[in-house]
């Protein structure tokens, strides 16, 4: 009876679920390969070597801080590789290399290690990189490849769909049709596979109905457009989140308000800015445009830095979607998805304290 007291467990209910971190970190990181993909494949090899350097530098990042402070070395666990990946996708596909270097060692050396180490971090390590190299480096980290104009020295660039419209709106006088009749007013490219589609579906779907769509919804949907390296196919970014979905690594809870709030916003509101009146926002334009798929299902559910509650992860996405809505329409840049994610990081703690149910015993103290 000597090791009677090695056998004692602390009270009922006693739960066991095969998730680990590390299991988390590569199905995440597995599920964004294919957007990926097609991202080399657009962009050209350089966007390859982007999404490889960030990624070493944010393993050998973490490898040295866990050295030098003598703690257990971690990348196994493949949190260091997923931020370094969640960086590079975040990156305009020619960005000068020490760019991603730096927000790799940012977002491990300073906001994940300062506050100890994973699970202790309040802010989105990925997030954070990526916002301080944009505002120290605007200009690279707004200069988008055209599509298939492979190489650096010779390729073409572009202003990204949201860019575009909103430089074009401060010169805007009259009424257009939303955003992707504003785009096509004012030449911009679609391609010839968007045009084929659009004129297909238009022909035999919407003309049942009378209606028609713009060019561009396709190009947007499969990521036939500027912009960074990881975020231009919605397609594919879909397809790597029903697998999410269906391992239980993600709920409905956050993507939907966030979406929802966003969406909602922009029908009612967004189409006032083309003279379009109320309830008149493309929400589709808007959806299918810029990082908000990413940010959405792969970045704003980081379980570290988001609530622990249902009813708080609902609150988290309609703020994040206030946000959104707010920057991409009345900032200065024409995204707004990754300051959104940070913003409501900081509300997080406030979140917990207020949605986290009473503790089992707890009586609140009477004031006299």
């Amino acid at each position: 009876m000597e090791d009677f007291g090695k056998l004692l467990v602390t009270s009922s209910p006693h739960m066991r679920e095969g998730s680990t971190t590390s299991k988390i970190m590569w199905s995440v990181s597995l599920c964004l390969v294919p957007a990926g993909i097609w991202g080399v494949y657009v962009f050209g090899l350089y966007s390859l070597v982007v999404l490889f350097t960030s990624i070493i530098a944010s393993m050998l990042t973490e490898f040295i801080i866990e050295v030098l402070l003598k703690k257990e070395v971690t990348l196994y666990d493949g949190s260091a590789f997923l931020t370094g990946l969640l960086i590079g996708y975040n990156m305009p596909p020619s960005i000068p290399l020490y760019i991603p270097i730096v927000g790799a060692v940012f977002a491990i050396g300073v906001v994940k290690h300062t506050f100890g180490g994973l699970g202790r971090n309040w802010m989105n390590p990925a997030l954070a990189g990526r916002v301080f190299v944009m505002f120290s480096w605007t200009g690279p980290m707004t200069t988008w490849l055209v599509p298939r104009t492979r190489g650096i020295t010779d390729a073409v660039t572009g202003a990204s769909p949201l860019g575009f419209v909103k430089t074009g709106l401060l010169t805007l006088k009259g009424h257009v049709n939303g955003p992707l009749d504003f785009l096509a007013q004012n030449g911009y490219p679609f391609t010839h596979t968007d045009i084929s589609v659009t004129s297909w579906l238009n022909e035999h779907i919407f003309s049942i109905w009378g209606g028609s769509i713009h060019n561009g919804y396709i190009d947007l949907f499969l990521g036939n457009i500027p912009g960074c390296i990881g975020e231009i196919s919605t397609l594919l970014l879909l397809v790597g989140a029903v697998y999410l979905f269906a391992k239980k690594i993600i709920t409905w809870e956050i993507p939907v308000s966030y979406l929802g709030t966003f969406g909602i916003l922009v029908w009612v509101l967004g189409g006032l800015r083309f003279g379009m009146g109320w309830f008149h926002g493309d929400v589709l334009f808007h959806l299918l445009s810029g990082g908000l798929i990413l940010g959405a299902f792969y970045m704003a559910t980081d379980m570290v830095t988001s609530p622990l509650t249902r009813k708080g992860m609902i609150y988290y996405g309609i703020g994040i979607g206030f946000f959104t809505y707010l920057i991409r329409f009345f900032g200065s840049f024409p995204e707004g998805v990754s300051l959104s994610i940070i913003l409501m990081n900081i509300f997080v703690p406030l979140i917990d304290r207020l949605t986290l149910p009473v503790k089992f015993g707890f009586v609140k103290e009477v004031k006299k």
